[in-house]
């Protein structure tokens, strides 16, 4: 199934793709909730690093995001073998210290949400670990998507 006949949340999310695995699963036979969270990580990283603020530009700029909170809805069960469509997506950012990011989970076989979800993150020195402003580069590559009603 092509991404862009999708029911999306947002216009033109950031999409990747995974395959259920049977390390995926947890004792009741569905992809476990870990796991989940690890995928939501590794699409969030792979949409910045598209956007050209990957670990070493957060380096070179001496502050990053870091996770301050997930929200996540679990919608329906996946198993070994279903094909998911990861997207993430800014759902607004302060221009000051926080943003939240969103993300859906769609499967592929049957074009239903999974999962929906939110993380706020805040920016940080990467010397003191504390709270910081956002650097211009994120302000401007961090820009909220266009919702679809």
């Amino acid at each position: 199934m092509e991404t862009n006949l999708l029911q999306w949340d947002v216009v033109n999310p950031f999409v990747e793709r995974v395959t259920v695995g049977p390390d995926d699963l947890d004792q009741f036979g569905h992809t476990n909730n870990v796991v989940y969270l690890r995928w939501l990580e590794q699409v969030a990283w792979a949409h910045s690093q598209r956007l050209g603020l990957g670990f070493d530009t957060y380096e070179k700029l001496g502050c990053g995001c870091v996770a301050r909170r997930h929200e996540l809805d679990y919608l329906a069960p996946t198993f070994a073998g279903d094909e998911l469509w990861l997207a993430t997506f800014i759902i607004e950012n302060d221009a000051r210290l926080s943003m939240w990011r969103g993300y859906q989970i769609i499967r592929a076989g049957d074009g239903k949400t999974v999962l929906r979800g939110r993380t706020h993150w805040v920016c940080v020195d990467l010397k003191t670990g504390r709270p910081r402003r956002q650097p211009p580069e994120f302000v401007a590559a961090y820009k909220p998507a266009t919702a679809i009603a």
